[in-house]
């Protein structure tokens, strides 16, 4: 071997790849199983809410919450009142202002003895700085952390993906929150502050809460992550960590709580109805049926396309075939060949198809609008009526200037309804990474009222909202805002930023979007 090239930065880059790809996972054998506990009324939310349950058999109590702030709220405050068990599993926990909270959340829990369960993704925790906080978390006896396909070196993605690629671009997109085995939130809201309307961007999302069948099935989903092949122990990965000294994290959250910011925040959240009203047993919920809807965590590992893995022929056979209406709400909308020509053909059928996504100035994935890019000009001419969110969006500056943050709107939610009959709530997005690379979940639930809602909402996008996009006299795109301003290009953008989707656009990359 040349030895100026044995020398070289790009050498010996290599070679740690594959010496992190050769290092490999700790093994599973001495990991133990565990399930969901049976929920009880011997806790505030088991006497709240198991009655209810009880009067509708087999049936689904369904609250929907679109207010970031409420759904912070509402997840503090089960936390708060968990007095058996608390279930998490989400892509992204960050330590900022609302996941440091919501680690001295469950931390606390687990201090009174209620056992604790997180499933997280580790693509948003390795490499962080967060394996000391994780450390702490997993010291208490109460709590069990799991990584879920975890890094093996910790200091670097890059050298991650490099050593393990195939494994490590397969990741657990799932968000599920369940206290007591009595009630869950489901939806598409990780734990960080933009998932909940605070800090430079504010990201228009939905959740459920739900309680009665529905929360079995979610329980019955997380056993089956919790105890897979991909969900490895934090200590087994983590285990030479200093944990962070409990102390620290209790100042750091006393911290964001003397906060002023944080504290009008703060008080925005403590008087939730919402929460007030679970505890209280008087939530208005819609008793309903309710199908939750997930991939098998197997597809991770799968070393072949197994459709038998997938959510999403689950997913068409739950919601049946669209006969009037088709509304789509989705963040990273990226249809791909085969999608285009399926919603190309429903609009043949007579079927309305209208689709609510980000504009390239409002996504916070600029490299998902490549895909989107592509296939837009075919959907517009097959008669696919598309909107796209607006980097301003009204709703959200408003509660934004509420609590004293000026922030960027984004949309996160992923949700769709059929026929005005029912609608889907959780994680799956409609791009080829949530059809073949992550796993996912999500509640399709029989309701005309949300379902109503989902479609009203996509009706009042435009003008308030988000730009309707058309194709012109002259072949192309066209965004018009409301005001008579028909913009050529898309708006809020500059020369650059466009430049660079229109050449993402080219590449073969769409199957990683």
């Amino acid at each position: 071997m040349n030895s100026e090239w044995a020398g070289s930065p790009l050498a010996s880059l290599l070679a740690a790849a594959l010496i992190a790809g050769c290092a490999g996972l700790p093994s599973q054998q001495d990991r133990s199983a565990t399930h969901a506990l049976a929920p009880s009324d011997d806790s505030p939310l088991g006497r709240a809410v198991l009655p209810h349950t009880r009067e509708h058999p087999g049936l689904t109590g369904v609250v929907a919450m679109s207010d970031g702030r409420v759904a912070f709220g509402v997840r503090a405050s089960l936390a708060r009142s968990a007095a058996r068990s608390i279930d998490i599993q989400t892509f992204i926990w960050h330590p900022d202002s609302t996941g440091t909270l919501m680690f001295e959340e469950v931390l606390s829990a687990a201090e009174r003895g209620v056992r604790v369960r997180l499933l997280l993704d580790d693509l948003n925790l390795a490499g962080t700085g967060m394996d000391p906080t994780l450390a702490l978390l997993a010291s208490n006896p109460n709590l069990e952390l799991r990584l879920y396909n975890p890094f093996v070196d910790r200091a670097s993605l890059a050298l991650g993906y490099l050593g393990d690629f195939t494994r490590l671009n397969h990741r657990m997109h799932n968000k599920s929150f369940t206290v007591d085995n009595v009630v869950s939130v489901v939806g598409g809201r990780n734990i960080a502050d933009e998932y909940f309307e605070i800090g430079k961007m504010g990201l228009v999302d939905l959740d459920v809460v739900v309680a009665g069948d529905a929360v079995r099935q979610v329980s019955a989903e997380f056993d089956l992550f919790w105890n897979s092949a991909s969900a490895y122990p934090a200590a087994s990965i983590i285990g030479g960590v200093s944990p962070e000294p409990r102390e620290a994290l209790a100042r750091r959250a006393q911290a964001i709580r003397d906060d002023p910011d944080s504290a009008k925040y703060a008080d925005a959240i403590a008087h939730s109805d919402l929460a007030e009203a679970l505890l209280a047993g008087t939530a208005r919920a819609e008793w309903t049926t309710a199908r939750l809807v997930h991939d098998d965590p197997a597809k991770t590992l799968a070393s072949e396309d197994r459709k038998d893995l997938l959510l999403l022929p689950k997913l068409v056979e739950a919601f049946g075939r669209p006969a009037k209406s088709l509304d789509l709400i989705s963040p990273y909308f990226v249809p791909g060949d085969a999608g285009t020509q399926a919603l190309a053909a429903l609009v043949q059928r007579g079927v309305q198809v209208r689709v609510l996504t980000n504009s390239l100035a409002s996504t916070d994935v600029k490299s998902v609008q490549s895909g989107y890019l592509k296939h837009r000009d075919a959907l517009l001419r097959a008669g696919v009526q598309i909107f796209e969110l607006k980097p301003d969006a009204s709703s959200i500056e408003h509660r934004a200037r509420e609590i004293g943050h000026g922030s960027k709107a984004g949309l996160h939610a992923k949700t769709y309804t059929v026929d005005g009959r029912a609608i889907f709530v959780g994680s799956f997005n409609l791009d080829p990474r949530s059809a073949r690379l992550n796993t996912e979940m999500g509640l399709v639930i029989d309701s005309a009222i949300l379902a109503r809602h989902l479609s009203s909402a996509v009706d009042a996008a435009y003008p308030g909202l988000a730009y309707r996009v058309t194709i012109g006299p002259d072949g192309d795109p066209r965004w018009e805002d409301g005001s008579g301003k028909v913009y050529a290009t898309d708006p809020d953008t500059g020369w650059f930023e466009r430049a660079v989707v229109i050449i993402g656009s080219w590449l073969p990359i769409e199957w990683m979007l």
